[in-house]
């Protein structure tokens, strides 16, 4: 999903909200609360990708069909 669907996902009230409980968790300080954004992107996107991984091995030896609908 690319981030302009993703904003448009959310609603605008529930994303200000979820600003503020990110702010808020890092005690009002932007700059930790990018960090921690940052980190909490890596970890997912390396999560992802080992899925990915695990998916495709199990495809290869035929653990994994597709839908032929």
């Amino acid at each position: 999903m690319s981030s302009a669907s993703e904003a448009n996902a959310w609603d605008a009230g529930e994303l200000e909200v979820a600003i503020d409980q990110a702010i808020a968790a890092c005690d009002g300080d932007l700059r930790s609360t990018i960090r921690a954004l940052i980190v909490a992107n890596e970890y997912l996107e390396s999560e992802v990708s080992e899925l990915m991984k695990a998916v495709s091995h199990a495809y290869v030896r035929g653990r994994f069909h597709t839908y032929s609908g």
